[in-house]
């Protein structure tokens, strides 16, 4: 819904249910509060939905299982993954996306990588 009180320029939080993978709130990269939500039978029918996407910026799900937990990470594939946590973006904290979302990755120690040039030599000394 947009909030006409913003002349237009904001829409409401919105949580949208019985989404298939063939609506468009599925298919493109939302920045906004928009939380599409499907269902799944199995972690592995998950996976498979959430990494059929040409994105992979940020990825969010919860679970008490810790095994789960890190079973389902290693599996999703995209840049950043929060468990049981949305505020996932930290300075020490690579924040880069996979696919088309995005090349490189900022922050962290890891942010200058994709600026640097680096070169192996390995001399022999009679």
């Amino acid at each position: 819904r947009v909030l006409q009180e913003t002349g237009g320029n904001f829409f409401a939080p919105t949580v949208l249910t019985g989404v298939t993978p063939e609506m468009r709130c599925f298919r493109e990269e939302t920045f906004g509060p928009l939380a599409p939500v499907l269902t799944f039978r199995s972690d592995e029918e998950a996976l498979k939905l959430a990494n059929d996407t040409r994105y992979g910026l940020a990825a969010y799900f919860y679970t008490r299982d810790l095994a789960r937990a890190w079973r389902v990470a290693e599996g999703l594939q995209f840049g950043m993954v929060g468990i049981n946590e949305t505020a996932i973006v930290a300075p020490v904290a690579p924040f880069g996306g996979w696919k088309e979302s995005g090349l490189g990755t900022e922050h962290s120690k890891y942010g200058l990588d994709d600026f640097l040039q680096k070169k192996y030599v390995c001399m022999g000394l009679q």
